[in-house]
């Protein structure tokens, strides 16, 4: 698979914390650092996520806020 994003993470899914529409998917890294995603059930479904199944977060996005106090 070949894709244009250029953030791509590896790790393996932590939790799935079910909604009624969506899922929170927690996914660790290498390095212990977590990322959070939410995804549509269907989605979760089709990816067949379970607890420590290797994941990839594909990040792309346009523009990155960062703020401070």
């Amino acid at each position: 698979m070949k894709i244009s994003a250029r953030n791509v993470l590896k790790g393996k899914v932590k939790s799935i914390k079910p909604g009624t529409v969506n899922d929170e998917v927690t996914m660790v890294l290498s390095g212990g650092d977590e990322i959070v995603a939410i995804i549509t059930k269907t989605s979760s479904k089709n990816l067949k996520l379970a607890k420590n199944k290797k994941v990839y977060a594909i990040i792309k996005a346009s523009s990155v806020m960062i703020g401070t106090d």
